[in-house]
């Protein structure tokens, strides 16, 4: 292929890209009657406390990916060394990949086309690391926080509590002991025959030791409680009267059971929606307004980075001469 070919090609691989991202966001927001419940409601507010919270939130969002940059880059750092900056660019940039893709599978090629070419499967297993441990401190957070809710608020035995008890408890040891143990699964996809010719990319795993997992996991923790106090600003504010402390534990039970839920980011709403409101309406029978709540975090997040990202799609590299 030619070099004026590949620029052809390029420029319609992106195209494609930013017009399916736009399509999909347009397609949601022009009928998201969620984020119109929300207008009508934040009037009900003091209008200085709803501006002063709205900023917040979106500074948060900042902060939020700002955070998921540093640990990145720090993931990166050891075999394909990028800047801050870059680390910005491939991170917003593989939102707006992840916007139309199932299970936000989109991000991965998104942020691995900002590195070199030799290092971009490096770079999935480096960037599986860290969503790895993203999972664990939502599932072990969230599942804590299931079991308290089903104590308080679910009828059910005294024996299938301690059952479940034991199962929640044995599943947050195995989380942590296999984050802190990556290297085990390393060993167990090189035991694979076909997958064992790929061991130098399972490898990338194992480069991680102790103090930088613990590391990593600071970050994700950090990230974890930046979009944990997100909703508990919105739903406070609309809210007051429901306990802080049941706010932020319902919240991170619905992370924790929406993280299992496979879907894709543009229609994810829906599912985001329905599962909160089945958590509070134990506490609240407000349900416009934690749906609202949500829809207006999910916008925060997940589309206003994905519009953010898309000036970043244009810099993409899809025929760089191997370095």
């Amino acid at each position: 292929m030619t070099g004026t070919a590949k620029k052809w090609v390029s420029w319609l691989v992106k195209a494609v890209i930013l017009v399916l991202a736009f399509t999909f966001i347009y397609r949601r927001l022009s009928n998201n009657q969620e984020l119109k419940q929300f207008t009508a409601l934040i009037t009900t507010v003091s209008r200085t406390k709803a501006i002063l919270i709205l900023t917040l939130i979106s500074l948060l969002m900042i902060v939020n990916y700002w955070f998921e940059a540093v640990k990145w880059r720090y993931l990166t750092s050891k075999w394909a060394p990028i800047t801050l900056w870059q680390s910005i660019e491939s991170v917003f940039c593989g939102l707006t990949l992840a916007i139309f893709t199932p299970n936000r599978w989109g991000e991965f090629g998104g942020r691995v086309m900002f590195l070199p070419p030799r290092r971009r499967i490096h770079g999935v297993f480096a960037m599986a690391v860290g969503t790895f441990g993203q999972l664990v401190i939502t599932s072990v957070v969230g599942s804590a926080s299931l079991l308290w809710f089903i104590y308080y608020f679910l009828p059910v035995k005294h024996w299938l509590y301690i059952g479940l008890l034991t199962i929640g408890a044995g599943f947050i040891i195995l989380m942590l002991i296999f984050y802190f143990n990556v290297r085990w699964m390393v060993s167990l996809f090189n035991s694979i025959p076909f997958l064992k010719k790929y061991h130098r990319f399972f490898d990338v795993m194992k480069r991680y030791r102790f103090p930088e997992l613990l590391r990593i996991m600071g970050y994700c923790l950090i990230r974890f409680a930046t979009y944990s106090f997100q909703y508990y600003l919105i739903i406070h504010l609309l809210l007051p009267e429901i306990p802080i402390f049941k706010i932020l534990l319902l919240i991170f039970s619905f992370f924790f059971i929406q993280s299992v839920l496979p879907t894709i980011d543009v229609v994810d709403i829906s599912v985001r929606g329905a599962t909160a409101d089945t958590l509070f309406e134990h506490v609240t029978q407000q349900h416009i307004v934690i749906i609202a709540a949500v829809a207006l975090v999910w916008l925060t997040n997940i589309i206003v980075p994905a519009i953010l990202g898309s000036v970043f799609v244009l810099k993409l590299k899809f025929f760089d001469n191997a370095v």
